[in-house]
């Protein structure tokens, strides 16, 4: 996958998650809209992650289609 997939993916998540926030901003989300946002989430943080991988590869000189997604388990228990 392309650098540009990945960002029109990302674009694409962060569109419905202003959507659904919205709808939680206004008292009119549902507890399926809500589940939905913590997996939108998850996704948007293996879009990064895969995205920062290919970039480090590439400035190594490696090549960046070697990145791998990693699962949620991995993506979401990063320290800061």
């Amino acid at each position: 996958m392309a650098d540009a997939q990945i960002h029109g993916t990302i674009e694409q998540l962060i569109a419905e998650e202003h959507e659904l926030w919205e709808r939680e901003s206004t008292g009119n989300a549902t507890d399926a809209d809500r589940k939905r946002l913590q997996e939108l989430k998850i996704s948007l943080d293996q879009c990064w992650d895969f995205l920062r991988q290919r970039r480090a590869l590439r400035e190594a000189g490696l090549d960046p289609d070697a990145a791998q997604g990693r699962p949620e388990e991995v993506v979401e228990h990063y320290e800061q």
